[in-house]
């Protein structure tokens, strides 16, 4: 009698018996589908379904100068992110997926920038935006009036630069 599958995405699925401990190969599992992918929802309806008059203005902001930046037209990546351009990522195990160049997403917390490169080599442009917090290669703002635009601009700028 079976005891259950063993498996990982893309691998093998394998079932073993309990009374015997035999293992056999019944099948390869699908590989894991990255759910934030280009799609063909709409951006203003996206920005227009924001409950805050203040949140859809600071998108609209981003998305200027996103666009401007990138000389790309937003488009949306999954269901809540804005993004610019695309590229292709590569890991060092050898996976590759489409991604955005860069983007936003209006979070409950803050607007959530997903910069091109990590952000310590951008410390001289953050020390001097205004109030934020980051992550990796995510800046946190709250809300637009908290930083320096011409700043953000050039941070933007900077990590476009940096990325290729």
């Amino acid at each position: 009698m079976p005891s259950g599958a063993n498996s990982s995405p893309g691998g093998p699925v394998l079932l073993t018996e309990t009374n015997t401990g035999r293992t056999y190969l019944v099948g390869y599992m699908a590989k894991a589908e990255l759910k934030t992918r280009k799609t063909s929802a709409s951006v203003e309806d996206f920005v227009a379904a924001q409950q805050d008059e203040q949140v859809r203005a600071d998108c609209q902001a981003i998305i200027n100068l996103m666009s401007a930046a990138t000389k790309a037209p937003p488009k949306m990546w999954g269901p809540a992110i804005v993004g610019f351009g695309s590229s292709v990522l590569k890991y060092p195990n050898g996976r590759e997926m489409d991604w955005m160049r860069i983007g936003f997403s209006p979070r409950k917390a803050n607007l959530t920038l997903y910069l091109p490169v990590p952000l310590e080599g951008l410390a001289p442009q953050l020390a001097k935006l205004g109030k934020h917090t980051t992550s990796k290669a995510c800046l946190h703002i709250k809300r637009l009036s908290d930083v320096d635009m011409k700043v953000l601009k050039a941070l933007v700028a900077a990590s476009l630069k940096k990325a290729g």
